[in-house]
């Protein structure tokens, strides 16, 4: 019987993989440095805890799909999915959840992290709302093949673990892949509406560079191989952000889980100072971001590495679903802007659902 299962479809590929867990629960971690020599579907969240652990997916099965398989294919997987398709909505978290997304929460928690920027406390915090919506007739599964369609830019993953319920992701960041010893990971910031002529603020700029010296930072323990290209303006969906790539060469697959530590999570959904960072918005911000800027992929599955970094995304509830998005704050950022910029981040999801 399937336990668990993950979903996942690389940028542009033109096909899926499944990776079906059969019997007992998947593996839960606390930290990221105990993901080093594992192999599997990886699902983690933004800051381990006993109620979201790092959850590791056995690939008792592994399937390639390609999308546009034959009708009859999907139905196929429709049914054999939905024995626990069904069950996502009893998600063990949701039961003493109270709703927290309106605009004003969102002025308070603004104006609580911008003072601790203009004194000089944080270099950069990230603020992320969550919003709910009822749960559309459409299943998770067709939602799933939707986004692939819609967002070929991204990674695109329908994920459900009896301990994390069900999660639909369309992310543009890498934060680990690689295979053969071969590595990539990536310093993404910086959003404005795509378009042909992009002209990046000072603002976006600088958020990017904190993220890619961060990113330096981090390398330099793990590896004296480098070399960095960029920042080029990347599109993802109707957004664009700037983006640079690290190329490194790492061999020992025991130090792979040490460096996931080191990375997760980058000032791109954090903050820095990163240590501060994260403890502040864990004690301010007004929701809960479980596996939201978490990251989520396959693990040294078939020798292959991409895990990336959970942006945007969807949570199925019994009766809703939850759409997250966040934006990185710098002591020149401006309220309206920025609540925007996650309106604007949070119509990846929404326009799955029309």
């Amino acid at each position: 019987m399937m336990t668990a299962f993950a979903l996942f479809r690389l940028p542009y590929a033109l096909q899926f993989v499944a990776v079906v867990q059969d019997e007992g629960e998947p593996q839960q971690l606390s930290s990221c440095a105990e993901l080093s020599s594992r192999q599997g579907f990886v699902v983690a969240p933004f800051a381990p805890s006993a109620i979201n652990p790092i959850l590791l997916i056995h690939p008792d099965q592994v399937l390639t799909i390609p999308l546009d398989a034959d009708q009859a294919r999907w139905e196929g997987l429709e049914t054999r999915l939905g024995m626990v398709a069904t069950v996502a909505g009893s998600d063990r978290q949701n039961c003493s959840e109270t709703e927290q997304g309106s605009r004003e929460d969102y002025r308070l928690d603004f104006l609580n992290f911008h003072a601790h920027l203009t004194t000089g406390e944080f270099q950069k915090l990230v603020l992320s709302r969550r919003v709910s919506l009822p749960r559309p007739a459409t299943s998770p599964l067709e939602l799933f093949r939707k986004a692939c369609e819609r967002y070929p830019r991204m990674m695109v993953s329908l994920v459900y673990t009896p301990q994390s319920g069900m999660w639909l992701t369309a992310t543009p960041e890498t934060l680990l892949s690689g295979s053969q010893g071969q590595w990539l990971t990536v310093a993404l910031a910086g959003t404005m509406p795509y378009s042909d002529h992009i002209v990046w603020s000072d603002k976006n700029l600088q958020e990017q560079r904190y993220v890619a010296t961060y990113v330096i930072e981090q390398l330099e323990q793990f590896t004296d191989s480098f070399t960095e290209q960029g920042p080029r303006t990347v599109r993802a969906g109707h957004l664009a952000h700037l983006r640079s790539d690290f190329h490194f060469t790492l061999y020992n697959n025991t130090r792979v889980g040490a460096l996931l530590q080191a990375l997760h999570p980058t000032p791109a959904v954090c903050g820095l100072p990163k240590q501060q960072a994260f403890r502040f918005i864990l004690d301010n911000e007004h929701h809960h971001r479980r596996y939201y800027s978490g990251f989520m992929g396959p693990l040294l599955l078939e020798g292959q590495t991409a895990l990336y970094v959970t942006l945007r995304c969807m949570r199925f509830l019994a009766d809703s679903v939850q759409l997250y998005a966040g934006g990185g704050l710098l002591r020149d950022s401006v309220e309206q802007q920025e609540w925007l910029e996650t309106e604007a981040k949070l119509d990846t999801m929404r326009q799955l659902l029309c």
